[in-house]
């Protein structure tokens, strides 16, 4: 019995650790993920921020949300003129998120009184809601630009 359990304790011991990526799996490029790192660089360049809260990992409407319009260069390229787009995912399967993405994004779903995905608020520079809107809207990133960006603060 000693013997099984040496084995298995060198086998455990031998085994590469989980460590979390480096970016969460699911956050498109041209997003950030660190709220504080966005909020200065929005401080910087006069701009608003944009978090949209997903559920990448369980949420259909967010999936379709998140190819649809948010990893679309057209929206990404014309939301970055106003704003720092930040992704805040809500996975269920916190292993494929950053660390930082796995402590930071319930927080802010709280902070922000989130209860369905997907999800998008507009803050100022400190943190201050201005703006939100819950729900995915079939058309794609030129609805999604034309017709709720419009109303959003710029």
């Amino acid at each position: 019995m000693k013997k099984i359990l040496l084995i298995l304790a060198l086998v455990l011991a031998a085994m590469p650790a989980r460590t979390a990526p480096a970016v969460s799996l699911g956050v498109p490029d041209g997003w950030m993920e660190d709220v504080a790192k966005a909020r200065r660089q929005a401080a910087l360049q006069g701009k608003f921020v944009l978090m949209a809260f997903s559920g990448s990992d369980w949420c259909g409407w967010c999936r379709r949300m998140d190819q649809e319009v948010f990893s679309q260069s057209d929206f990404i390229r014309k939301a970055s003129r106003k704003y720092v787009l930040v992704m805040i995912d809500c996975q269920q399967n916190k292993s494929r998120l950053c660390e930082l993405a796995a402590t930071q994004n319930p927080d802010l779903a709280r902070q922000y009184r989130i209860v369905g995905y997907p999800s998008m608020v507009i803050t100022d520079s400190k943190g201050r809601k201005v703006a939100s809107l819950s729900g995915y809207t079939k058309g794609g990133p030129r609805l999604f630009s034309t017709s709720w960006m419009a109303r959003w603060p710029s």
